[in-house]
């Protein structure tokens, strides 16, 4: 593997992505890559300030949306496009599906204005990889409720949830060459086995 490579994990809260992103940094270690591990809204000190916002002060479905794309804007610029450009491996805790997955499926907001802001924000930046963690979501909300008090996101119903994965399921569709889906229902050695053979797969032993 030559040149930058930009990994995206996603899934809804609870499907226990978060446990598997230490081995995934572990792994491109072991072979000798910088590795750059990150988190959206997030990854940045003014993207971690409106992170804060988004996950704990109302607003409707526009303003969440602008606020997870300004973030974005500054992550990529500071932290993504300079890790990629002197060849590290760079892991995403969540990036913009989790928008269309999130705003677009759970809240209901338009697709076209996300798309727009995609396109404003990226300038074509998408991963090479995408991996999501599939659960069903009265599964993750089992999880969930047994390890942490819910944000304003966690705190959602059931069928909000549902529709998260429904907008995960469109972004897989239109993109499968990118995505890799992974069954999360295992216990985490058996969810990590199927990391592994992706990673393998797509990039040697």
């Amino acid at each position: 593997m030559t040149g930058g490579l930009f990994i995206t994990v996603e899934g809804i809260d609870g499907a226990g992505k978060s446990t598997h992103i230490e081995s995934l940094r572990a792994w491109f270690a072991a072979r000798g890559h910088e590795v750059v591990v990150t988190r959206e809204p997030g990854g940045t000190e003014l993207a971690e300030t409106l992170r804060e916002l988004v996950l704990h002060r109302p607003m409707d479905a526009l303003t969440e949306a602008l606020l997870v794309f300004a973030a974005r804007r500054d992550h990529l610029q500071q932290r993504i496009e300079p890790a990629l450009a002197r060849g590290a491996v760079v892991i995403g805790d969540r990036f913009t599906d989790a928008s269309f997955a999130y705003q677009g499926g759970g809240r209901g907001f338009d697709l076209g204005v996300l798309a727009t802001l995609e396109h404003w924000v990226q300038a074509g930046r998408q991963p090479q990889l995408t991996l999501w963690f599939e659960l069903p979501a009265a599964e993750a909300a089992r999880r969930r409720g047994a390890v942490r008090a819910p944000d304003r996101f966690e705190s959602q119903d059931v069928a909000f949830f549902e529709r998260v994965i429904a907008g995960y399921a469109a972004r897989a569709a239109a993109d499968p060459g990118r995505f890799e889906r992974i069954d999360a229902r295992a216990e985490p050695a058996a969810v990590w086995r199927q990391v592994e053979a992706v990673l393998v797969r797509r990039f040697g032993p």
